[in-house]
């Protein structure tokens, strides 16, 4: 077997130092790759999505709108207070005639003529009760009255109504002066007449009922 030439082993060995060397200097690049991951870069470099510029339209939160008014619904009108011209006013007594002792007891009546209801106080603050002899004031229910009380009543339109608890008469002569006192002037009896009237809520009594004590 001829014996190789010098030339022909150097080559040999170039081939192989060469291929040793792009051996290396892949391995060196799939190295750099991995740690450097110049895609990672790249990546994050890759701007944004635009967004648009429009305002965004908020969505109506559930239960905060308020409802349209149904302009087919009426409102339901506020009862106001009464008024002298609709309102008739009267004395009311448990009887005509009182035997010796017997103690009148007086009410009042109220007549709404109006054509709407109507609100008033008919509460003991803003009665007055008045017996008379002709011109001779003799018992005011203010005179002695005690813990007065207010209450505001609707009188339905057209009705008339009387009041629950009658006030008595005591058949004496009343003043603030002698609320106190036991032995006050009484009333004369025999026949003798009396007129009571009556206001309530600055509203006069029309007429007075005539009463007559024995």
């Amino acid at each position: 077997m001829p014996r190789r030439s010098a030339a022909v082993y150097r080559r040999r060995r170039l081939v192989v130092i060469v291929l040793l060397v792009l051996f290396v200097a892949a391995i060196g690049i799939a190295v750099w790759l991995l740690i450097a991951r110049p895609w990672a870069a790249a990546e994050t470099a890759t701007p944004p999505p635009a967004t648009s510029s429009a305002t965004p339209t908020t969505a109506p939160t559930a239960g905060t709108e308020s409802p349209s008014p149904d302009p087919s619904a009426e409102a339901t009108p506020a009862i106001v207070a009464c008024e002298a011209k609709d309102i008739e006013v009267s004395a009311v007594t448990d009887a005509e005639t009182y035997a010796a002792g017997v103690l009148p007891k007086l009410s009042i009546s109220l007549t709404n003529k109006g054509t709407e209801d109507c609100t008033i106080d008919v509460g003991s603050t803003t009665q007055v009760f008045t017996v008379s002899s002709g011109a001779d004031v003799w018992w005011r229910s203010t005179d002695c009255q005690e813990n007065p009380s207010s209450m505001i009543a609707t009188l339905t339109a057209g009705t008339t109504v009387t009041s629950k608890d009658p006030v008595t008469w005591d058949r004496t002569r009343s003043s603030v002066e002698t609320c106190a006192q036991e032995n006050r002037q009484r009333a004369p009896g025999g026949g003798a007449s009396y007129h009571v009237e009556v206001s309530i809520g600055g509203f006069p009594s029309v007429s007075t009922a005539q009463i007559l004590l024995y």
